[in-house]
């Protein structure tokens, strides 16, 4: 069997703003720092021991796992795969600010057409065949092993979804998750188990950022 750990990045400045960031390199604030080092402590009290780490390139998600990986004493290694959906022309603009000026485009998406995110980004299917894919490599290269994959929202999501295809009410209505949440997968022989999704034992009730990826888990049809 085969385990991941997935777990999104800390929370930045734009997340706490509701701001897309897609592909933008923003970088952890200090509410962030505080849950990644409070994620790798939990981690280590519970014993859990990675093979692996690895990580999308972009700076919120390689500050989190620089710090779990410092607490854990495993070297992370850059997968830029597991990088956040490009958002296109949404990148840096709230909710309200892509609905007032991509009306038509934001009406498509949540009519069930899976269009490019700001009009030149890409689509949930595209991200979904990145992230699974890469994933798919790591199990045929390191089988058996407990493997932490420190992301984003949105491949998060991909991951759950790929995981939970032909099992019914598995997820929860709707998918949140959270900054450094955990999510636990694992690949058996013939199938895919779910042992955890956006578990946030470890932190307190500090405001929480919104998820921009929000979604129902009818979605995965739409991958």
């Amino acid at each position: 069997m085969t385990t991941f750990y997935i777990i999104r990045h800390g929370q930045t400045d734009w997340n706490l703003q509701g701001r897309w960031q897609g592909k933008a390199d923003i970088p952890l604030n200090e509410a962030g720092r505080a849950q990644a080092r409070r994620l790798a402590g939990h981690l280590d009290r519970r014993r859990i021991c990675f093979d692996a780490i690895y990580s999308s390139d972009l700076l919120r998600a390689w500050e989190t796992a620089t710090l779990i990986a410092d607490r854990l004493n495993v070297e992370p290694t850059p997968l830029p795969a597991l990088r956040e959906i490009d958002v296109g022309a949404w990148s840096g603009l709230t909710r309200d600010e892509v609905v007032a000026r991509f009306h038509d485009l934001w009406e498509r998406l949540h009519s069930g057409e899976d269009v490019p995110r700001g009009g030149n980004g890409e689509t949930f299917g595209q991200l979904y065949d990145r992230v699974v894919g890469a994933v798919e490599r790591l199990i045929r290269e390191q089988p058996g092993q407990t493997i932490a994959l420190v992301t984003h929202g949105g491949p998060a999501r991909a991951l759950l979804l790929h995981a939970a295809r032909d099992k019914v009410g598995v997820l929860p209505r709707p998918l949140h998750i959270s900054n450094t949440s955990l999510s636990v997968v694992a690949r058996t022989a013939n199938d895919w188990r779910i042992l955890a999704v956006n578990d946030t034992s470890h932190l307190d009730s500090a405001r929480e950022a919104p998820d921009m990826m929000e979604t129902q888990v009818d979605d995965a049809e739409r991958a």
